[in-house]
């Protein structure tokens, strides 16, 4: 089914140096050769030939960076949503790795109403989410960074104020309750299936555009729940402002999108084409770094992420 030199060499190049490129083969031995090449196309960021960071000068970043740059991003909303659900998060088993290791601020269990269907979206999409994380983590090996710090506080108070959803000296709690926890899922969910989106230009191989598919249509039936029952919750004002917050961040270009008004849904936000939109890394990291300008730290990431992708773009 699959082309066994294709995959040797694309393995080859899927760990971040030449020692953990034989940790990434036995991983792929562990889960199946074919799990593994179909993740490396999977990966939701793909490389920008300029970027600075990138270990393959000119080239753009190898197939384990991109993958670290999905880890990082994973760890993140495994840990939003393991902790509105749960009231902890990731096992410290799941966090270790490459590069600085970081703890996590802020995070509760959110007091859903009874029999609430929120709750029930939520605990299906915190399984995901931690198998994302289980996923990456086993196909990267010792190539894995390790949770980078995150803070699930006092970012999530600057992207209300930034989408003016709340006042200066006021704080802004998506684990307070349902309306809150569903305006901090917003935030998330559909900058990841931009982010997955971006990486289909880079798949040649039809068997692994397949497979990519698969890893995007997941993130986009997460984003497809959380952008309905925020419809269906009358709460389109709020999500307007977050998305032009987004996209005050990410560019010059106008690409995202509300969930529409009260007389017209927009629960699938796309071009006249009806094809959703891309982000690259750096536009990921503007908005995961709260901030419009070229940047290695902010936001919901103090410290930034781990391994080589890890600057957001300049606005033009």
């Amino acid at each position: 089914m699959f082309d066994q030199k294709f995959i040797t060499d694309a393995m080859s190049r899927s760990a971040e140096d030449p020692v953990d490129r034989r940790i990434l083969f036995r991983a792929a031995g562990i889960a199946g050769i074919g799990g593994a090449a179909a993740l490396i196309a999977n990966s939701p960021a793909y490389a920008s030939k300029d970027s600075e960071d990138s270990d393959n000068s000119g080239k753009g970043p190898s197939d384990g960076a991109i993958l670290n740059f999905a880890l990082n991003l994973e760890y993140l909303e495994a840990e939003f949503y393991l902790r509105a659900v749960t009231g902890r998060g990731l096992s410290d088993g799941l966090t270790d790795g490459k590069g600085r290791k970081g703890g996590v601020t802020g995070g509760a269990k959110v007091p859903f109403k009874a029999g609430s269907l929120i709750e029930k979206y939520a605990k299906e999409i915190a399984a995901d989410e931690e198998s994302h994380v289980k996923f990456l983590r086993t196909a990267l090996g010792k190539a894995a960074v390790s949770r980078p710090q995150i803070d699930l506080e006092a970012s999530f108070t600057a992207a209300a104020m930034a989408a003016g959803l709340i006042k200066a000296g006021q704080k802004f709690n998506p684990f307070a309750d349902e309306t809150s926890f569903l305006l901090g899922a917003f935030i998330f969910e559909d900058v990841g299936v931009t982010a997955y989106k971006g990486a289909a230009p880079l798949i040649d191989n039809k068997t692994y555009l397949e497979a990519a598919a698969g890893i995007l249509a997941v993130e986009a039936y997460h984003a497809g729940i959380i952008r309905t029952t925020l419809y269906a919750c009358d709460l389109q004002a709020p999500a307007q402002a977050i998305s032009d917050a987004r996209d005050s961040l990410d560019g010059s270009t106008d690409l995202d999108q509300g969930i529409g008004t009260e007389k017209t849904a927009n629960l699938v936000p796309t071009d006249a084409n009806g094809i959703a939109f891309s982000r690259s890394p750096g536009q990921v990291l503007n908005i995961a770094y709260l901030t419009s300008k070229a940047a290695k730290a902010g936001g919901f990431f103090p410290k930034g992420v781990n391994g080589d992708i890890n600057r957001s773009a300049a606005s033009s």
